[in-house]
């Protein structure tokens, strides 16, 4: 197996742990972080939680065609 291979397959790992990390960082700032703990106003706090859990979505769908084609394609059909 080519090590640039490798590489590219444990990225997609990684991609997979931040998709991860991207929504449950929004849906604490959504539904679980206290507004008054921050100079932030609430609607502020739900705009950015929701633009991470929307970035979370497409870094899943992205993460999965990547993943899809390192690990459950062979080399012959790359090309």
């Amino acid at each position: 197996m080519n090590e640039n291979k490798i590489m590219r397959q444990m990225g997609a790992i990684l991609s997979a742990f931040m998709v991860f990390f991207y929504i449950g960082i929004g849906i604490f700032l959504i539904f679980i972080f206290d507004s008054n703990l921050t100079t932030l106003s609430r609607p502020v706090l739900v705009i950015f939680g929701s633009v991470c859990i929307f970035y979370g979505l497409y870094r899943a769908y992205t993460t999965y065609l990547n993943i899809v084609n390192l690990f459950f394609r062979s080399d012959d059909e790359d090309e």
